[in-house]
């Protein structure tokens, strides 16, 4: 794991602002201690609405130490960006308790490819401004819901040379049809190339392994991996992206430098 000096050694984020539409939304930013021209990636969290459980210290060690910049953007209702507009969490709730699951599927995808993909392509604008980020050698990751972000990224965005799936779709995907086929067009439209990442005893690997079958049909640059159980639970394994760094780490980079060429 990364070491207590490792985590030591990464500089405080930078809390920034950037616009989305209307709304003005914030982030935190890593940056080394090189100056210019450095490779970037946004990573898109997931559907929690506040940090992570001991933050994100850890999680930007591993990037910080390849010379990378990380960007953490929070999508609206979530984290710094909760006063601007509502929880998506709590919309899906309500629309399942009250309309039931087609309706939460459907509202799902509308605002996984509307809003919250609206509001990282904002976020990708403006990281590509900041004067030391290289915007030719820039990629996108993301677990969870930010993994499927991460797969409609590699469809819209022109710019980003690679994407990072860490469990996408992986406690939504048994449940919504709509969501299935849209992941599968997005990789139909890839792009640039996609990795797929889960911990085995994830919720459901079947995210990964289907994507990265359609991708291969069609010879699509791809790579997927399952790795070893991670923790006990099925929630320890869906983590693995934000806390099993040591474990991915040689791989992700090996394909993000790869990718950048």
């Amino acid at each position: 794991m990364s070491s207590p000096e490792a985590v030591r050694n990464v500089p405080d984020p930078q809390i920034v602002a950037f616009p989305s539409g209307s709304l003005t939304l914030k982030g935190l930013l890593w940056k080394p201690i090189e100056n210019g021209n450095l490779p970037a990636v946004l990573f898109n969290h997931g559907s929690e609405p506040s940090a992570w459980e001991g933050g994100y210290s850890t999680f930007a060690s591993w990037f910080v130490r390849h010379g990378y910049v990380l960007f953490i953007p929070f999508r609206r209702g979530h984290n710094l960006s909760s006063d601007q507009g509502p929880y998506i969490g709590a919309l899906l709730d309500q629309t399942r308790a009250e309309e039931g699951d087609e309706a939460w599927s459907r509202l799902m995808v509308s605002l996984l490819e509307g809003d919250h993909l609206n509001d990282q392509l904002a976020a990708l604008s403006y990281l590509k401004t900041l004067p030391f980020v290289d915007d030719n050698r820039v990629a996108v990751a993301g677990g969870s819901f930010g993994g499927i972000q991460v797969v409609l990224a590699a469809e819209a965005a022109t710019s980003i040379r690679a994407a990072v799936d860490f469990a996408g779709a992986s406690m939504t995907w048994a449940h919504s049809e709509l969501l299935r086929q849209r992941m599968l067009v997005a990789v139909r439209n890839a792009r640039c190339p996609i990795y797929f990442i889960q911990a085995e005893n994830d919720f459901d690997v079947s995210p990964s392994r289907v994507l990265a079958a359609e991708m291969q049909r069609l010879g699509k640059p791809h790579r997927i991996t399952i790795f070893p159980p991670f923790g006990e639970t099925a929630m320890d394994g869906h983590l693995l992206g934000s806390r099993g760094g040591d474990i991915w780490e040689q791989e992700v980079f090996a394909f993000l430098a790869d990718s950048m060429k």
